[in-house]
């Protein structure tokens, strides 16, 4: 456990590194693109440094893949739920089964034993 607390500490610093570098980056970007431009999209005109335009341009394109992406990470998020409660159950089936195997390696089970089996506990008497 303490491996993977160190691991998840260096992959902090490593992203915050990394961080540091495209901010670096991105303020030497807009320091050298100050020139104005004018953007026209139908009839919409947008004027600004070509620093602020590109950022918005990209910030954009951004959003609208995390938008169209939205669906199927739900749609993945909900099925891992289904199958996360379903694998819960066929364990729990799976630890009835064994235990009842167990049980009747030694005794011919009861419907009481059974009854207890089924419930979660774990008949002492059999084993």
């Amino acid at each position: 456990m303490t491996y993977e607390v160190q691991n998840n500490h260096k992959f902090m610093i490593i992203l915050f590194i990394l961080g540091l570098v495209l901010g670096g980056i991105a303020v030497v970007f807009a320091l050298q693109n100050v020139a104005l431009v004018t953007v026209t999209f139908f009839s919409w005109h947008i004027e600004g440094s070509l620093a602020m335009i590109l950022i918005l341009s990209i910030i954009s394109g951004i959003l609208i893949t995390l938008l169209l992406l939205l669906p199927g990470t739900i749609q993945t998020s909900l099925t891992l739920r289904r199958l996360k409660k379903e694998t819960k159950k066929l364990e729990e089936e799976l630890r009835k089964q064994k235990e009842l195997t167990v049980f009747a390696k030694h005794d011919i089970p009861t419907s009481e034993a059974i009854e207890h089996i089924e419930h979660g506990s774990i008949s002492s008497s059999g084993m």
